[in-house]
Parts: structure tokens; sequence; C-alpha cells
């Protein structure tokens, strides 16, 4: 099975499992994907965690082979194929994990620019190579990795196609944390930082973060108080509050 969908607790995980071609994105493995990202927003789930199978690569990006001969149209709606199904991943409403063990290159790398949070083990390797190809990323490369690294940074790894470490990384802010260990084991641990909280409130943050770089800032105040009353008024910040008033720990029901 290229692609592995299982569940620890409340916790989805997803393994790209083509070890023979460094996991990479075929077009089959793309709908697979599509159909995951799916399944998990009907899993019940707190959080989903992506990774790769084996210790070489995360993604290692398109699957070359699959590109030559094709007319633009196709590649196109290929392309556009791509951003919609890595958008499932970005519109989830629960948080997502990438944790990068080894190559994350191409689409590898827009699959985990999708996610909320990247974790990096120490032999992740990033990039996007497709200048080297006389390409360009396509899966949304160039819009969130501006959003991520800034624009300057942006334009330097995609104009050079240069690959970065992942301590360079998590310097430059692309990837959120370095790990060691077991892949699936240390995202756990990550995810289960944010699987305490509610979700209607994680998920009422999130948006207010993901919004400001869109609007001007009198709009995202305007958005960031709105959320901020919404979030207020569930039972959960009036359990919040009670529980820190009664030095206790919060139980939070997402309602």
């Amino acid at each position: 099975m290229p692609l592995v969908l299982s569940r620890r607790d409340d916790v989805a995980v997803l393994v790209l499992d083509r070890q023979e071609a460094l996991n990479a994105l075929s077009f089959a493995l793309v709908e697979e994907l599509a159909a995951a990202f799916d399944a998990v927003g009907k899993m019940g789930v707190r959080a989903l965690l992506i990774t790769g199978a084996g210790s070489k690569a995360f993604c290692a990006g398109a699957d070359v082979g699959e590109l030559r001969g094709r007319d633009a149209a196709a590649h196109k709606r290929s392309l556009e194929r791509g951003q919609e199904v890595l958008s499932k991943l970005d519109a989830l409403p629960i948080a997502s994990i990438a944790v990068i063990n080894g190559y994350a290159f191409g689409g590898g790398l827009e699959l985990a620019l999708a996610a909320t949070f990247r974790l990096a083990t120490a032999n992740a390797r990033l990039a996007f190579p497709e200048i080297k190809l006389g390409m360009i990323p396509g899966y949304g490369g160039t819009q969130r990795l501006p959003r991520i690294v800034g624009e300057a940074r942006a334009l330097e790894l995609i104009l050079t196609g240069r690959t970065v470490t992942a301590e360079e990384a998590h310097r430059i802010g692309l990837v959120h944390r370095l790990i060691d260990g077991d892949p699936i084991e240390a995202g756990l641990v990550f995810a289960r930082e944010l699987t305490k909280y509610s979700l209607p409130v994680l998920a009422l943050a999130r948006s207010a973060v993901t919004h400001a770089l869109d609007v001007p800032v009198r709009e995202g105040l305007k958005l960031e108080a709105e959320a901020a009353t919404l979030a207020y008024a569930t039972a959960d910040a009036q359990e919040g509050l009670a529980a820190f008033l009664e030095k206790r720990a919060p139980v939070f029901r997402d309602a």
C-alpha cells in the first residue's frame, strides 16, 4: 500500500509508503491523499500526523517519469488537482503535523507546507529543485513558502533550488521543531500538546492567525475580535475560566 492511514488514540497517522521511489507523489498517490484527507475529516480525531516510511525520505517530490510527454493543458490540470488536494489538508478543521524524515523535495515540501506544523529529524533535507529541471513549484509552493519564511528567502530557495538542512530550516522558520528518535512517536508527543485543548477554540485561533497575512491590520483586528468573542461564548471557555479560579485542570468538551 503506497499510503497507510491508521489511528493512534485521538490522532490520525498517515504514512506515505513508496520507499522504492523515495515516497514520491505519483498522480495515483495524489488521488489517494485526497481520499485520505476526506477520511480523516470523518474519523473524529483531534490531529493528523503525516510522515514518510523508511528513513530516507518524507517525500521526494513528483514522480518525474510521469511528467514527460504531457501537453500543457494536461499538465495544468494535474497542477490544479494537486493544489486542490493539498488545500484539503490546509482546510482540515484539526491541526496537521508533517514529520519530515529525510528528503522533502518539490511536491513533498509542498505537502509539508500545507500542514499546520512541520517537525524535522536531523537527516531532513528540504528543497524546491524544480528550477534545475526548467520548471517551478506548482502545488502551492510559490504561495505558501513566502508566507512562512518571507519573500526574500522564498525567492532565494526557489530560484536557486538549493537544499537546506534541518538546522537551517529550523533557523529560518521553515520547520517548527527539530526532533530525535522515531518520527511517529515524536510527532505524537507534539500532537498531544494540542489535543488536550478545545477543538472549536483551536480552530478559531488558527483561523485568526492564518487570516493575518491576507487582510489589512484593521480588518484583521476585527476578525480577531469576532473570533475571540466566539471563543468566549463556548462552554469550554467558561470551563477554562472556572478551572483557573478553582485551581484545577480544565475538562474541555469541544462545546
